[in-house]
């Protein structure tokens, strides 16, 4: 039960880091709830559909249906995680002032809502689908009792992780709570990158340059309660290969980059 627990925690912990960073960053933003709430259900139910097709997908592109899909779903998170980090740089002040008046339509939350229910939505299916086809296995192994006792085990740990990060990010001040979710949103997207690649190595599309650039699973293995929170919050591999560190380089720097360039408008000419 433990081990089912432990894996079904660290798949719902992704999902709930991303959910609840969102939260946090789109504090009074009329519908958010709504919307985000959409997002969790909808990528709740594509995690069912993926469920049914589990068989059809492993036989899909010469037996690398599963990785191409996660690639694709963790690629495009990347995508719509980008582009909602530099949005929040550019029209974050707006937010901070409209925030303030009690009642008030944030229009500029507005614009971006249906894109926050996508990264959501897109980000439960990822890990929702990974936890079906986990508990696809150990229920063909017969231990469905321990199955369903660490199912309800590992999303509870992982629900109430996810709320006691939104609670710490809520404690932040206006003035930096933008960019500490901002922050913590680039190295999810950064580590889902880096995650996408490998899965892209496993399908035979991309070569992993070299492999076990380091090895630090004897100090913090990625298995460990430590590692698992790591991983979901940084994007942390205990042995990567060259490939997935310049996904994740270049993930970072091309976000930083655009951040700056978001910060910092070049001037107009008159």
């Amino acid at each position: 039960m433990f081990a089912a627990a432990l894996i079904v925690f660290r798949e719902v912990l992704e999902a709930a880091l991303i959910v609840s960073v969102i939260l946090a960053a789109t504090k009074g933003v009329h519908n958010r709830l709504r919307m985000i709430f959409s997002g969790v259900v909808a990528g709740c139910m594509g995690s069912l559909i993926v469920a049914l097709f589990t068989t059809q997908l492993s036989n899909a592109f010469s037996g690398f249906g599963q990785e191409l899909f996660h690639a694709f779903i963790m690629f495009a998170v990347v995508g719509l995680l980008s582009w909602h980090i530099i949005w929040m740089q550019r029209h974050g002040r707006e937010m901070v002032i409209e925030m303030k008046e009690v009642g008030a339509a944030v229009a500029a939350g507005k614009k971006s809502l249906f894109a926050l229910a996508a990264v959501v939505a897109l980000a439960v299916l990822r890990e929702g689908s990974e936890v079906v086809l986990f508990l696809q296995g150990m229920a063909a192994s017969g231990d469905v009792q321990n199955l369903m006792g660490g199912l309800v085990l590992g999303i509870a740990a992982g629900v109430t992780a996810g709320w006691l990060l939104y609670i710490g990010f809520l404690k932040l001040s206006l003035k930096h709570l933008f960019s500490a979710t901002n922050v913590v949103l680039m190295l999810i997207a950064a580590g889902m990158a880096a995650r996408g690649a490998d899965k892209l190595i496993q399908a035979g599309m991309l070569p992993s340059l070299y492999d076990n650039v380091w090895d630090s699973s004897a100090i913090l293995p990625e298995s460990s309660l430590p590692g698992q929170f790591l991983t979901a919050l940084v994007g942390y591999i205990a042995q990567p290969n060259a490939m997935q560190l310049v996904f994740y380089g270049v993930t970072v720097a091309g976000i930083l980059i655009l951040w700056r360039l978001q910060k910092n408008p070049a001037p107009t000419k008159a």
